[in-house]
Formats: C-alpha cells, sequence, structure tokens
C-alpha cells in the first residue's frame, strides 16, 4: 500500500513499482503483504498468551468468573480509550507507521511484565498497557491497508492480511501447548517466548514496511461516492475525527457494531464453556483457539472477495448469525465429538465474515487523510461495547451460572442483529465495468459499502 519512496526520488519510476500488486496476486499490493507478515508474527507471541490466559488466571490464581471477566473486559476493551489517539496521531503528518511501531513495542514490552506480576491489580494494569498498544496501531495498519488498496477489491485485501494474521493465531496457541508440555515452568517459558516473538514482529516492520505514501495526497473526489470534493481536503484533528460520525453511512456502521459488540462473547469464555461442557483437560486447552483460527484461516481470504461482490453488509450481518448459532449449540444438549468442532468452525466463520470486511465498508465513508480517525471511531464503538460484555459475562455467571449467561447473550444477539438490519447503513452499488481488481472483483461493491 505504501510506497517506499525517499524525497529526492522520483515517483514516475519508483510509485508503480510500490504501490502495484504483487505479480501473480492481483490486487493485493506488496504493502499489505509485509504488514500480513508484521501481523503474523505478532499474532504467534500474542495467542500464546491469549491461549494460556484464562487456565493461567482461573486455575493457577483461582480467579472467580466476575474476576477473569473483568480481566478479559481490560484485556479486550481497553484499547477502546486509546483507538481515537492512536488514529489522530497517525492523521497528523501520515505517521501511521511510527504510531503503528509504537503500539507494537508497547505490546512487546508486557509480554515480560506478567511474569512478575501475581495480583489482580497489577495483571490488569498490564494487561491495560498491552491493549494500549492495540490500541495504538490497529487503526493505523488498517488505515495502511485500506489506502494500499483499489476500493472495490478492499474485502480481499483486508481477507489476505486477516488470513496471515491468523495463520500467527493458528501458530501461537500450538507453540503454547508444545512448551507447556516441554518447560517444567510452563507459564513462565510461554510468557518469554512470547516477549521474543513479538520483538521479532516490530523489528519487521521497521525494516520492511514503508514510511511514506503518496496515497495520503487528498483522494480524488471520485473515491468518495456523494461527497463534495472539498471534504477530501478534510484537515486532521479530533474535531475533524468526530465530526465524521455525521456522515449517514458511517455513524450507521458505528452503532451497528457497537450494538452487535454488546453481545459478543469474549474467545476466552467461549472456550472455557466449551471445556466445561466437555471436560477437555487442563493441558489441552491451549488447542481451542485452533479451530477458531482454522476456520479463520480457511475462509478469510474468499469471504472478502465474496463481500466485494455480493455486498459487505450481507456478509457482515451473516457472521453474527454464525456466532449465534454456535450460541446454541453450546446451549444444546448435544454432547457427540462433533460439538467442539461445530462450534469453533462456527466461531472461526464469524470472524472471517466480520473482522476484515468492516474494515474495507468503513473505509469506503472516510476521506484519505482522515483514514486512521474514521477507522478508529468504528473500532472504538465495537471495542467499548466488548469491553461491557465481558464485564457483564462475567457478572452474570458468577450470579446466575453459565448457561443462564449464555442465554442472555444469545438473545442480546439475536435482537442486536434484527436492530442491524433494520438501520442497514449504505447503499451497495455495483463497481464500475472497468473497475481493477482482476477476476473476480467485478460488481464488488463501492466505497459506500457497509463493512462488518
Amino acid at each position: 500500500m505504501y510506497v517506499s519512496e525517499s524525497r529526492g526520488s522520483k515517483p514516475a519510476v519508483t510509485a508503480p513499482a510500490a504501490r502495484g500488486p504483487l505479480p501473480g496476486r492481483s490486487a493485493v499490493s506488496a504493502t499489505v503483504f509485509a504488514l500480513g507478515a508484521v501481523s503474523l508474527i505478532t499474532d504467534v507471541s500474542s495467542e500464546m498468551v491469549t491461549a494460556v490466559l484464562p487456565l493461567y488466571l482461573v486455575t493457577g490464581l483461582g480467579l472467580s468468573p466476575l474476576g477473569f471477566g473483568l480481566l478479559d473486559g481490560v484485556y479486550n476493551g481497553f484499547s477502546a480509550l486509546v483507538r481515537l489517539i492512536g488514529g489522530h496521531l497517525a492523521d497528523r503528518g501520515g505517521r501511521h507507521k511510527p504510531v503503528a511501531a509504537l503500539g507494537y513495542g508497547l505490546s512487546a514490552l508486557c509480554k515480560p511484565l506478567l511474569l512478575a506480576v501475581h495480583t489482580l491489580p497489577l495483571i490488569g494494569a498490564v494487561l491495560a498497557a498491552d491493549r494500549t498498544g492495540k490500541g495504538l496501531r490497529t487503526a493505523p495498519r488498517d488505515a495502511l491497508i485500506s489506502l494500499a488498496s483499489p476500493p472495490q477489491t478492499r474485502g480481499r485485501a483486508f481477507g489476505v492480511h486477516r488470513a496471515m494474521d491468523t495463520t500467527g493465531a493458528l501458530l501461537g496457541p500450538l507453540v503454547a501447548f508444545l512448551i507447556l508440555r516441554r518447560a517444567a515452568e510452563g507459564y513462565d517459558a510461554v510468557f518469554t517466548v512470547s516477549f521474543c516473538v513479538a520483538a521479532l514482529g516490530v523489528v519487521v516492520l521497521l525494516l520492511f514496511v514503508p514510511s511514506r505514501s503518496p496515497e495520503l495526497a487528498p483522494p480524488r473526489p471520485s473515491e468518495l461516492p456523494g461527497q463534495p470534493p472539498a471534504a477530501a481536503a478534510e484537515r486532521p484533528s479530533l474535531r475533524a475525527a468526530l465530526a465524521l460520525l455525521g456522515r449517514r453511512e458511517l455513524r450507521g456502521l458505528t452503532l451497528c457494531a457497537l450494538a452487535l459488540g454488546l453481545a459478543t462473547v469474549s474467545d476466552s469464555f467461549v472456550y472455557l464453556l466449551l471445556q466445561r461442557r466437555l471436560g477437555v483437560p487442563d493441558r489441552w486447552f491451549a488447542l481451542l483457539p485452533l479451530g477458531t483460527a482454522g476456520a479463520f484461516l480457511l475462509l478469510a481470504v474468499p469471504l472478502g472477495r465474496w463481500a466485494d461482490r455480493e455486498g459487505r453488509w450481507r456478509v457482515f450481518v451473516g457472521g453474527h448469525l454464525a456466532l449465534l448459532a454456535a450460541y446454541g449449540l453450546l446451549l444444546s444438549h448435544l454432547r457427540a465429538g462433533v460439538l467442539p468442532y461445530l462450534v469453533l468452525a462456527l466461531h472461526g466463520t464469524f470472524y472471517a465474515a466480520t473482522d476484515g470486511v468492516l474494515m474495507a465498508a468503513a473505509a469506503g465513508s472516510v476521506p484519505a487523510a482522515l483514514r486512521s480517525s474514521g477507522l478508529a471511531l468504528v473500532q472504538t464503538g465495537q471495542a467499548a461495547a466488548r469491553f461491557v460484555c465481558s464485564i457483564a459475562f462475567g457478572a452474570a455467571w458468577t450470579a446466575w451460572g453459565d448457561r443462564s449467561a449464555l442465554s442472555g447473550a444469545a438473545v442480546a444477539l439475536a435482537l442486536s442483529v434484527l436492530l442491524s438490519l433494520r438501520l442497514r447503513p449504505g447503499a451497495e452499488p455495483a463497481a464500475p465495468a472497468g473497475d481493477a481488481g482482476g477476476p473476480g472483483s467485478a460488481g464488488g461493491t463501492g466505497e459506500g459499502d457497509a463493512d462488518g
């Protein structure tokens, strides 16, 4: 997406080579693959910790479901407080790479700190710092991906990135499982190796992701359907970022992401519920995320391309229906050996149909100069809602039991899907016949598409 180009170089010579897709990889730029590699490495690190953290906190430290819900809410939702700041800093002067590097570096430094803390407040502080890093880097990274990709194929570009990211999510729990089996001090070893891998991801980002992007010039009016040319010249500021909610499509996306996030039970609770239903031994717990990651990996690119062709909003809502089906299976009396495979496959389908698709749709409602800030608005609403859901679900589990808590979440998700179908932000026009994107991209949705 971004072109590695020195100030003295000639754009006519360097820009096309850097900005164009890799040979044989239609409509996906080299920058997307570089960022995918960074995310792959970083996810190996983060998912090593995520895979063992629920068991470490609940079994090792003896936290109650409410205590774990508080920490899980911090882990998944604290980044909502800093996403807007990260997006704003990245937009000012086009500093997407430095802000992303700061976020990745902060998260890496938090991994070894988990070795030194053993109380709820200190663990919460470390997890909050780790999520601050995630909050800082997510919007700049997604902005880099969207700015590197043609509007009609952004779903595919995000799908490629999420597939590479999920490869790391697939490898992380496996590495954690092997370490736990071989190391005497299993948790300490997991946290140490996680730090080393995270540091490698920062190095790859600094060396292989270009720093400057010609795409940060004011976008052509044609890139923003229905928007006047003056919108393209919007200057980055916090006021301008918040003013983006005045755009009907972006406001609708943010409201839908918030409503659905309030009923999205965190991954850790899904895995704990599966373990309780099936009596999975502790030593196998770290492998449960592999099912989610495997389905996500297989479906991210196909669903991204499908979203470009058939409409991002349809795919986004369909992903939440897959999550609702997973809740239903967990609530059912089915105890066959196929249950974990079905639940984890649906869980992975949910992520493949919503994660990158949401960003691809939101990018079409935001000018390039405010791309990070606009994406951060949607991410903030979603992350804040999931923060509330984690705390509420943990409290409900503690008060009424896991089954009642999940039943409430399923009802809330069904109502949120109905609300989102009623709001349905944005139309999804077909792409002009001449749009670039290679085979399979014709008919992709325009910039106003809703993204899940």
